[in-house]
């Protein structure tokens, strides 16, 4: 028999993809900061795409919609 509260599933699930959005935008500007002088071409275009990907996390979790990053699937 089921409790009768389903959200608890989905509600972690929100605040996983909320933290590992934050991560990824983490992750971008540590690669913008970690580059010498000017960030060069392959800088600017990983942090874009990280940082791209963390915020489409963020943004679909206060949508209460699956990410992107969740829609890839198992991955060998």
């Amino acid at each position: 028999m089921t409790s009768g509260n389903n959200d608890s599933g989905g509600r972690l699930e929100r605040w996983v993809a909320t933290a590992i959005g934050a991560l990824f935008i983490a992750i971008a500007v540590f690669i913008l900061l970690s580059s010498p002088d000017t960030p060069g071409w392959g800088a600017l275009l990983a942090s874009a795409a990280i940082g791209g990907l963390g915020v489409e996390a963020v943004v679909s979790a206060a949508r209460n919609r699956r990410c992107l990053l969740s829609r890839i699937g198992p991955l060998p």
